[in-house]
């Protein structure tokens, strides 16, 4: 199979290796220039004192506290300039949860900056303030971060399809990474506005909802308290995440000396079929995507996170219901995942991120006797796909902070 058979975009030859635009997270002992993202461990929020909904920490199947599997600087200073972003990955460990929708959920924070508030009409204010106008505390106009040391604190050598959250690469000139410190904060590279905006996320969700159908109506009632860090199972360890841009290598061409010749190793009745034949017919047994998916994970097997902020995630299977939310790749490359529309505002979502299964290894590895015993299954996923509102919808007027429930996707492994 072509090394290179991808969905992913940006591919860029530099000669024994190619880059792509996806942004690998690896997970790491040492610590790095982002203290934001990890995996495992216990979350940390925007704002201490407005965490999410109790009901949000809750395993759809069992009602129980879930376990912490990521949490991501989700910062795109490029595309939601006023707004601090985190997202979090949570599932359940219980064995009789596994494969059951519900057992993996997916959340996302976001926090307004700060602004100060403009000069009323009819009000003696003696300090010169434009009156139709509000100013962001915290600007976006200077130089633009480095994506990937925001999101990882790695450096990385800077691709120019897409920033790398995880890298502190300074030249590339693509999206944001979501991992990314705030702009303040961050080395992050990121794409260089093209038609600079001012309040572009809101402008942006502006536009989406003006063809999108009204959003369902949300129940009013009391919001539960998250629970306290007693009631949850032991976390699992947490690690540090760094990050670089995928590279792909080429395969290597065997040299023939002078004095070999090769022969035709082929029977004699050719209507038996050879080698050639019998490796087809165990490839069209198995499933291609899995073929693709392993394919592209060997290059660079230490991975455990895939970013490509509105790109296209790389399917484990194409036999299940997530699978059918992807086009083909016999389609068009313009054709669009059908992810489901934000339930909070109605907008499209996009994908964001993935779980591959070296997270498993790494998060479980010395887990064994710990947490719920014989009850605390081993992870069965093959990988968690993220898809997040395109409008970055979150806080409710008059509130700096907000949290919404997230589309996630699992893929899980193969059962005999």
């Amino acid at each position: 199979m072509d090394p290179y058979d991808s969905d992913s975009s940006g591919l860029e030859d530099a000669g024994d290796y190619t880059e792509t635009g996806v942004l690998l997270g690896y997970a790491s002992t040492e610590a790095t220039d982002d203290t934001i993202s990890h995996l495992g461990g216990w979350p940390t929020w925007l704002d201490e004192s407005h965490p999410p909904p109790g009901d949000l920490a809750k395993c759809k199947v069992c009602n129980n506290p879930m376990l912490l599997l990521l949490q991501l600087n989700g910062d795109l200073p490029e595309h939601f300039p006023e707004e601090e972003r985190r997202l979090y990955l949570f599932g359940c460990p219980k064995k009789t949860c596994n494969r059951k929708p519900g057992s993996v959920r997916a959340l996302r924070g976001i926090k307004k900056f700060k602004v100060e508030s403009s000069k009323q009409p009819g009000k003696n204010n003696s300090q010169s303030e434009s009156p139709k106008t509000t100013t962001a505390t915290t600007t976006t106009t200077t130089a633009k971060p480095d994506l990937g040391s925001a999101l990882f604190g790695s450096g990385s050598s800077g691709l120019t399809s897409n920033a790398n959250p995880f890298s502190s690469s300074s030249s590339s000139t693509s999206q944001n990474n979501p991992f990314a410190p705030l702009p303040s904060a961050s080395t992050l590279a990121a794409k260089p506005p093209q038609n600079p905006v001012s309040n572009l996320s809101e402008s942006f969700a502006s536009k989406v909802r003006v063809s999108s159908p009204a959003p369902e109506p949300v129940a009013a009632g009391p919001v539960l308290p998250w629970p306290a860090q007693s009631d949850f199972p032991s976390p699992y360890a947490e690690y540090h995440l760094d990050a670089e841009y995928e590279t792909l290598s080429r395969p290597s061409t065997p040299t023939i000396p002078t004095n070999m010749t090769i022969e035709n190793m082929e029977t004699e009745d050719s209507s038996k079929g050879g080698a050639s034949d019998t490796k087809d017919t165990f490839e069209s047994s198995l499933d291609k995507s899995f073929l693709r998916f392993s394919t592209r994970l060997g290059h660079n097997p230490e991975q455990v996170l895939r970013y490509e902020f509105r790109g296209t995630p790389l399917l484990y299977s194409d036999t299940d219901a997530v699978a059918k939310i992807f086009p083909s790749s016999q389609q068009t490359t313009t054709a669009r995942a059908r992810f489901p529309r934000c339930e909070s505002c109605g907008s499209e979502r996009v994908f964001e991120l993935q779980l591959v299964p070296h997270a498993i290894a790494v998060l479980e590895d010395g887990r064994e006797g710990i947490g719920l015993g014989k009850d605390d299954a081993g992870m069965e996923w093959g990988t968690i796909i993220l898809g997040v509102c395109a409008a970055d919808c979150g806080a409710s007027e008059g509130s700096q902070v907000g949290w919404r429930e997230e589309w996630v996707g699992v893929q899980w492994e193969e059962t005999k």
